[in-house]
């Protein structure tokens, strides 16, 4: 195949392209650094793309930052919204197949159990929201260009040199300032980044909406000792939930500047799992997090 990627230079994006390469297709991508076939930015192109792909994969947003101001919540819509608004109007010749990497933000969940892809789409963070309407202008350009499009809606997403929370964890575990809260057995879908490469490829001849997961839901507790053992650390220690939560409301009366707050205590201490069952229904196998920590832990 003749593939497009957006987002090839982060973290999912080169490992699609690495994927898809070692498959033997041709891959081009596009954004903004000089490594790119096409060099642009997304948020603000407006160019033409002459050449026939058979595959678009849309991999490029923005996430991992916690917005401090109406500019840093404009940047979310500039990138994921926009940006997508962008590329597919620049698609002179519209693909075969269409794959939008989308986020379970869009749910705007902090907890709940086996949550399905037909849950109402209730987003409530500038990422969720982008994410959200990105998702709408996709399907119904889709639609109108009959172009086989798959959404794939991601958890928390395990790989080598990962992004957000999970290195956190990790190198707070590794200094040893990480803590489980109570018993830490609050259980969050997760899903090994080359596991998406693979779904994409699984599911060019099942379109639709999808979340990957790894079938397995790993408690925090779970997850933190395994990064311990793979560092030769004795135990993560426990901090009882009744000694963080008064320490979580002064958090609240700080404001953004406090590292926990209620919000942010609800959320490690509830679980959050999303049902895979329909993406399972093509033939997808993904592997579980925990016992294939090569595929993460360096």
């Amino acid at each position: 195949m003749n593939i497009l990627l957006s987002g090839a230079s982060g973290f999912l994006g080169s490992i699609i392209q690495k994927y898809f390469e070692e498959l033997g297709h041709k891959v081009d991508s596009i954004g903004r650094s000089k490594e790119n076939t096409i060099v642009a930015n997304l948020a603000d192109f407006n160019s033409s793309i002459n050449t026939y792909y058979d595959l678009v994969i849309h991999a490029a947003g923005k996430a991992h930052m916690v917005p401090k101001n109406r500019d840093e919540e404009k940047m979310f819509f500039d990138v994921n919204l926009e940006g997508t608004k962008n590329l597919i109007k620049s698609l002179v010749k519209p693909p075969k197949n269409f794959v939008f990497i989308s986020t379970v933000a869009v749910y705007g969940l902090d907890y709940g159990i086996d949550i399905k892809e037909d849950n109402p789409l209730n987003a409530n963070t500038p990422y969720g929201i982008s994410k959200k309407m990105a998702e709408e202008v996709v399907l119904k350009w889709s639609s109108e260009n009959k172009v086989s499009t798959t959404i794939l809606r991601l958890p928390l997403v395990i790989g080598h040199n990962p992004k957000g929370n999970l290195i956190n964890m990790i190198n707070g575990i590794k200094k040893g300032f990480y803590f489980n809260i109570g018993k830490g057995d609050a259980k969050k879908s997760m899903v090994l980044a080359e596991d998406i490469a693979i779904a994409i490829q699984t599911l060019l001849n099942h379109p639709g909406t999808y979340h990957l997961t790894d079938g397995y839901d790993p408690s925090f507790k779970e997850l933190s000792k395994v990064i311990a053992d793979h560092y030769k650390i004795k135990r993560v220690p426990s901090l009882s939930y009744f000694i963080i939560k008064p320490v979580a409301l002064i958090g609240d009366l700080m404001g953004k500047i406090s590292p926990i707050n209620s919000n942010k205590l609800n959320k490690i201490t509830q679980s959050l799992t999303f049902n895979d069952s329909k993406v399972k229904l093509t033939g997808w196998k993904p592997r579980q997090v925990l016992i294939n920590k090569e595929l993460w832990l360096n």
